[in-house]
């Protein structure tokens, strides 16, 4: 059998995630599944199912039972992505988070999700510390070619049961564990899978050197890789000239990647750029607003556009792509997929085109501009997460429709254009840093007596964490010591990479921080 088969008309559809991996491997056993770069094994679907079984058979021997949460801190890899598969083909809630994660963050994932099961990187002291204070085992990465002539517990887990649990910073600046059950996971990936172009096809070999604990990463990467049946190309990290060899050397038609990424290929020589993606069929960005200057310039240097998408953890994650109107258009992030509605509505949830012209005076703030047409963007769909761990809360309401924070206007031809985040949202290379969890680490620091965290702009990693500090009379303080205190509580991407003192933070009427003023300073 081959890539091209043809799926049986009488398959019966997928109901849990790790499903998927079984589906491919009846259909195409020999095709390879996963082509782990850095480690050098290559997986057929065939081994990869098995190995995947072996993995569930061994966390139930550790004691892990149906909807016990099993934390998974690996990098990218085939091992990690036989340890989420097998945590939930043993009937278990997977919870990815990635080993660039400091200690403080693991202690609050820890203690939020108390996972029965640790799944980690032999050395490392601050995930078996923190299993141990809720009785969890820790287990050694899997062996990705195990077999087992044992039969994975058999549960009947699928559907509304919560497959991954994946932890976002909260704007209380508390990460928050969205709950995405099989159901929604298996409906972005039908959504995405019925885009023409489609992201991924059975024949395609897709590179992602995105961090798969990141839901772009796992979700719309690697197992949209699963439902097609087609080959996932991982590396452990992106660093132009190995990547370049990379799309070479393994033949990769597709790149799924944030805009940072594309920026970093500009680098390499026109020559070395053209020859490296004269193989590729698709592209598509994510995780952050990709420059129009960069999507020219890179269309200008390969010929090749950018199709750049927008969502959120909440959505599975995947909400509009520029692919559905087959036009990467500057500044937009393009329609809703095929299943998923989106409207623009006010802070009260109303939509903008139902809500009466408000008078001037009384409009608070800047997050909703009727004059503009511009408003909160709202999606409804089977896609959409069961709430926020542990008990719901927080979901889409009672008609289906979850509110993000961000804001945004739809253009003549119906795409969206993201014009502002109202949380006030970071994102870093992809990765989101709420402001309140930043400022919470300033605030331990002796002396501080106001800390604000804005993002300014930034070449390579599309922005950056910028902290100004309010000192209280007579304290003196460094940037060194303040960026030292971040560097040991905070992740890296969170870090703030521009520190600066001032007497007073400036404030808007109503008294709160004026933000936009603190980014614009130099």
């Amino acid at each position: 059998m081959d890539s091209t088969s043809r799926e049986n008309p009488e398959e019966r559809a997928p109901e849990s995630v790790a499903d998927l991996v079984t589906r491919a491997a009846s259909r195409v056993p020999e095709h390879p599944a996963i082509v782990d770069v850095t480690s050098g094994n290559t997986l057929s679907w065939e081994v990869l199912d098995g190995a995947v079984t072996a993995e569930a058979v061994r966390l139930a021997a550790a004691g892990v039972t149906a909807g016990d949460r099993v934390l998974v801190r690996l990098g990218n890899g085939a091992a990690f992505c036989v340890a989420v598969l097998g945590a939930l083909r043993a009937g278990a809630i997977a919870v990815p988070l990635g080993p660039i994660a400091v200690a403080r963050e693991l202690e609050i994932v820890t203690d939020d999700c108390r996972p029965a099961a640790v799944v980690t990187a032999e050395g490392d002291g601050d995930a078996v510390r923190c299993a141990a204070t809720v009785a969890g085992a820790v287990l050694p990465p899997p062996d990705v070619t195990a077999r087992t002539d044992e039969q994975a517990p058999q549960v009947a887990r699928g559907g509304d049961d919560i497959a991954l649990l994946i932890y976002t910073s909260g704007t209380t600046g508390s990460p928050r564990g969205v709950r995405l059950s099989h159901r929604a996971v298996l409906a972005n990936r039908e959504q995405a899978a019925a885009l023409r172009p489609a992201p991924v096809t059975p024949v395609d070999r897709v590179l992602l050197s995105l961090p798969l604990f990141h839901v772009f990463g796992l979700a719309a990467g690697f197992l949209q890789v699963c439902w097609a049946g087609a080959t996932a190309v991982i590396t452990e990290r992106f660093e132009p000239e190995h990547v370049a060899a990379v799309l070479v050397e393994q033949r990769v038609s597709g790149v799924a990647a944030v805009p940072t990424m594309f920026r970093s290929l500009l680098d390499l020589p026109p020559d070395r750029l053209r020859s490296a993606t004269a193989g590729l069929r698709l592209c598509t960005s994510g995780g952050a607003p990709l420059p129009p200057q960069l999507l020219a310039d890179f269309r200008a240097a390969t010929g090749l556009p950018i199709y750049e998408g927008y969502g959120l953890t909440e959505a599975g994650p995947v909400v509009t792509t520029t692919a559905i109107g087959g036009v990467a258009k500057p500044g937009s992030v393009g329609r809703a997929l095929p299943g998923v509605e989106l409207r623009l509505v006010d802070p009260d949830g109303r939509p903008i085109d139902t809500v009466p012209e408000p008078d001037p005076e009384e409009i608070a703030d800047d997050v909703f501009d009727p004059a503009q047409d511009t408003g909160l963007v709202a999606v409804r769909g089977p896609n959409l997460f069961s709430g926020y761990w542990p008990g719901g809360a927080g979901g889409p309401d009672a008609d289906g429709w979850f509110v993000t924070a961000d804001v945004g206007f739809l253009d003549a031809d119906g795409d969206l254009h993201l014009v502002d985040r109202s949380s006030d949202l970071v994102i870093v290379n992809g990765f989101n840093v709420y402001p309140r969890e930043v400022e919470q680490v300033l605030a331990e620091l002796p002396g501080v007596a106001e800390a604000a965290v804005v993002g300014v702009p930034d070449e390579r990693s599309g922005e950056a964490v910028k902290a100004v500090l309010v000192l209280t009379g007579g304290a003196e303080l460094t940037e060194d010591e303040v960026r030292a205190h971040c560097v040991e509580r905070l992740a890296r991407f969170k870090v703030p990479t521009v520190i600066e003192f001032i007497d007073a933070l400036p404030r808007t009427p109503t008294g709160k921080v004026a933000r936009r003023q603190l980014a614009g300073r130099s």
